[in-house]
């Protein structure tokens, strides 16, 4: 646990010995699942756990007909120990005034000798089963108070802990599980003593143990984890996150057993990591944040291996993180997203070529992008008739090219469409889309029309965008990417319903807030609601000046909504305003969307990430992009330099995003932050009377060395504000 650690353990190499001895017939010292312990001195290995073993006894008395099964034995009963937290902590401070720590050391090795007695020191009631889902029965408060403790007493007392937990670890097990027994795996995990390396073999076979439980063993654990405070929660996360980074990547490899003998570590952490992840999915709001299960050190790795490895041998026996997608980074996601794009762009560019060249035609560079021609009057017409007519070529990269201008599309060309071509798609007047001022989203309009191509067109500019890399503004509800994934992968089979997922009252709070409200008044209200309300099972909506009116159930029209039936009537009301009244629009921007993002990375996917592949992040940290700015031509020491950031950083926010825009091609800012724009500010050797000039293509400015702050900042305001159009140097 210090320095000297090596030796801990040595006190009780005996003890190893003895149970060697007992357990000479488990199974092969050298194979991969024995616990190794590293820092015994001259100590033998202790024994494999045989979990293959226990399973497949659990799996052969289930076989077996009911009249011979045996009855499942009770729960061992637990000793009877009286200690309080009051006593407990009136122990540990007289030890610290006097020096004496025997009754301390002797609650320790007492409490963590067996899982019997750490049940009998930290239940709530001893005579109390705790069956149940809801209550793990675990004196959390108790647990606590002895953790916080445990790390500052002397060595002897940490190690007696260890040496329990061991004897408890190496116990025959020969039936199911008892209740008591998870109660104690849930108490084990958050013992602080395995955030320390030199606790790492101890802790990976207690991993092992919980990793291997049944399904409705691990659906107990789930529920009772849920109720650990966030502050634990989180130190059980983040030593679970630490113990397979230091696994992947060893700061002294001496310490841990060679790879090849504990190839089951990361597979076991990962697994219990899991069940965490679910328990946090269970509570609205989450425990911790979604982010807060990110490994970055998995960015390091052949991430592409891995992913390879998931479609070739999916979820079977073996180990992928791709099968726990919650593990890897959003930036570490993109990569894969953008490696696989690149594939796909390689692979159908290549078969186009081979086409060519076997109906013996002449290959163009040209066939190998998918090259779009638009008229800037015409923006919309245009680009639809361009991506319906290559629908082949949707997975090529793109180029842009603007009828009438000499712009070459090195990337800002790209930006500049996908930025235009938004801004009037989501225009008001064109109908498409209805803006919700109170939470500034747009959200589909339920109109009825002949043709929803233009829908599937959005669709399949979102998917060009995350192709191709490029962020857009769209201010889509979180709901929307929700149903984006739903599901992940399109069906094969058309007349399968997609685009239709879960929602409720929260989702329609993002949308409509006054109108889920008023619901959620509804499901509140303590009158009669039948005589007071006077509804029916019916939905009023306006179309083009004409009330129509929807049955949210047959013969909605003549049911009345009452305190009973008032909740069904709000989830279908719900249902009916997020599903059912905009599912042909949808389906048409679903579609569109897979047609060129048909990828089994999205199954790596939450719905929030893909809105940050998709929108990038609203939030713009200038400070981080001036640390990041490269110069060519400038020093940041330079006066024209220093002029510049002053006057940037005390812009507006409007402004920095038309900066952004001008330089960039987006207001956007990517996945990686600021960091990844490489954004660069390059030497102008023109006139000062000149107007700044950017390379959106190179994420460049050119800015000229002006003589004075007014001066650059007046120049500075007149480009950003008139930057639509390109021209050629």
């Amino acid at each position: 646990l210090e320095e000297g650690a090596k030796n801990q353990f040595s006190t009780f190499s005996s003890f190893i010995t003895t149970i060697n001895q007992k357990k000479e017939g488990i199974g092969n010292r050298n194979s991969a699942t024995q616990l190794v312990i590293p820092s015994i001195k001259n100590g033998r290995d202790l024994p494999a756990l045989c979990l293959d073993v226990r399973q497949k006894q659990r799996m052969s008395l289930d076989a077996l007909p009911q009249e011979l099964k045996a009855p499942v034995p009770p729960e061992p009963a637990l000793p009877i120990r009286t200690k309080t937290v009051k006593d407990f902590q009136d122990d540990v401070e007289k030890s610290k005034a006097s020096g004496d720590w025997k009754a301390v050391h002797y609650f320790y090795s007492t409490t963590f000798d067996s899982f019997l007695e750490i049940n009998a020191a930290f239940k709530k009631d001893t005579n109390s089963p705790f069956n149940t889902i809801e209550d793990s029965g675990i004196d959390a408060k108790f647990v606590n108070v002895v953790y916080d403790a445990l790390l500052n007493t002397p060595q002897d007392v940490q190690k007696s802990v260890l040496k329990g937990i061991i004897n408890g670890l190496l116990q025959e097990w020969t039936g199911p599980r008892t209740k008591d027994d998870l109660r104690a795996y849930c108490i084990l995990l958050q013992n602080p003593q395995f955030s320390n390396t030199s606790t790492y073999v101890i802790y990976a076979h207690l991993l092992r143990q919980i990793a291997a439980l049944t399904e409705a063993d691990h659906h107990f654990l789930v529920h009772w984890s849920k109720k650990i405070s966030q502050k634990r929660f989180k130190q059980v996360v983040d030593r679970l996150l630490q113990f397979i980074s230091l696994r992947l990547f060893p700061a002294k490899p001496e310490e841990f057993p060679p790879m090849v003998k504990c190839t089951w570590w990361i597979p076991s952490a990962t697994k219990v990591l899991a069940l965490f992840n679910a328990a946090n999915s269970l509570i609205s709001p989450p425990i911790i944040s979604y982010t807060d299960f990110y490994n970055s050190t998995l960015d390091h790795i052949d991430l592409m291996e891995e992913y390879h490895n998931w479609q070739c041998y999916g979820n079977s026996h073996r180990f992928s993180f791709c099968q726990y997608p919650f593990i890897i980074s959003i930036a570490a996601k993109k990569a894969i997203i953008q490696r696989d794009s690149e594939q796909q762009m390689i692979s159908i560019a290549r078969q186009s070529l081979v086409d060519k060249v076997s109906r013996r035609q002449k290959p163009d560079m040209n066939m190998l992008f998918l090259n779009v021609k638009v008229r800037r009057t015409h923006l919309v017409s245009d680009s639809l008739d361009e991506l319906a007519r290559k629908k082949a070529d949707l997975k090529k990269k793109l180029k842009v090219t603007f009828v009438g201008e000499a712009g070459l599309d090195m990337g800002g060309l790209t930006k500049e469409w996908f930025l235009l071509l938004i801004r009037q798609i989501f225009h008001p007047d064109y109908g498409m889309f209805t803006y919700h001022k109170d939470s500034h989203c747009h959200w589909f309009s339920s109109f009825k029309c002949d043709n929803y191509s233009e829908f599937r067109l959005v669709g399949a500019l979102m998917g060009l965008a995350v192709y191709n890399s490029i962020t857009l503004d769209i201010r889509f509800p979180p709901c929307c990417y929700k149903k984006l994934l739903s599901p992940p992968i399109v069906p094969c089979d058309h007349n399968t319903v997609v685009g239709i997922c879960g929602v409720t009252l929260d989702d329609l709070f993002q949308i409509m807030p006054e109108l889920a409200h008023g619901l959620s008044e509804l499901l509140s209200y303590e009158g009669n609601v039948e005589e007071d309300f006077y509804s029916t099972f019916q939905v009023f909506q306006e179309e083009f000046g004409v009330i129509k009116s929807y049955n949210l159930k047959p013969n909605g029209d003549k049911i009345p909504v009452t305190n009973r039936n008032r909740k069904e009537y709000v989830q279908l009301y719900v249902d009916f305003l997020l599903n059912k009244s905009i599912y042909k629009q949808f389906a048409a921007f679903y579609y569109g969307f897979h047609s060129v993002c048909a990828s089994y990375a999205l199954l790596l996917l939450r719905p929030e990430e893909v809105e940050i592949l998709v929108c990038g992040s609203p939030e713009l940290d200038m400070s981080a992009l001036q640390k990041s700015t490269q110069y060519e031509g400038y020093q940041k020491t330079d006066l024209t330099i220093r002029y510049f950031w002053d006057v940037v950083l005390g812009f507006s926010l409007d402004l920095q995003k038309k900066l952004l825009h001008f330089a960039t091609g987006s207001d956007r800012v990517p996945v990686g932050g600021m960091a990844d724009l490489n954004f660069k500010i390059s030497k102008s050797e023109t006139s000062t009377n000149w107007l700044p000039v950017a390379h959106t293509c190179f994420n460049q400015l050119c800015l000229p060395p002006y003589k004075n702050k007014k001066e650059l900042k007046q120049k500075l305001i007149i480009g950003i504000s008139n930057a639509e159009g390109f021209g050629l140097e």
